[in-house]
């Protein structure tokens, strides 16, 4: 990686929820004058709670749209796309939990206790 990349990735981790790191590669980023829009993938391993079992990656599901704190005036929105992995003995598709929404919401878990906070 040459340090321009570097450099923007540090950027990167320093703004965003550090968990997404552990779970997600960026794939991709849009800003325009109201909002950014970061598009992250999860990593390719599966599940842990399967670790004794066949499984087959299916792809990825839908992308879920979470939105974080404004940076500079700009609506943050994290779209996430999850993996789905075929377990061969049962037929079931699982997908890793990851723990990165407010419960009952569709805010990141610090944006949400923030506003929770701030408006009570």
């Amino acid at each position: 990686m040459d340090s321009k990349n570097e450099q923007y990735n540090i950027l990167l981790k320093a703004l965003l929820p550090s968990e997404l790191f552990d779970y997600f590669e960026i794939v991709k980023i849009d800003i325009d004058d109201k909002a950014m829009d970061v598009y992250l993938d999860e990593l390719n391993q599966p599940p842990q709670e399967y670790s004794g079992e066949k499984l087959t990656s299916k792809g990825f599901r839908d992308y879920v749209a979470i939105q974080d704190f404004p940076i500079r005036e700009r609506a943050v929105y994290l779209h996430v796309r999850q993996r789905k992995w075929l377990v061969e003995s049962s037929g079931k598709i699982v997908g890793k939990e990851w723990d990165l929404v407010a419960k009952g919401s569709r805010y990141t878990k610090g944006f949400a206790a923030f506003l929770k906070e701030l408006l009570g």
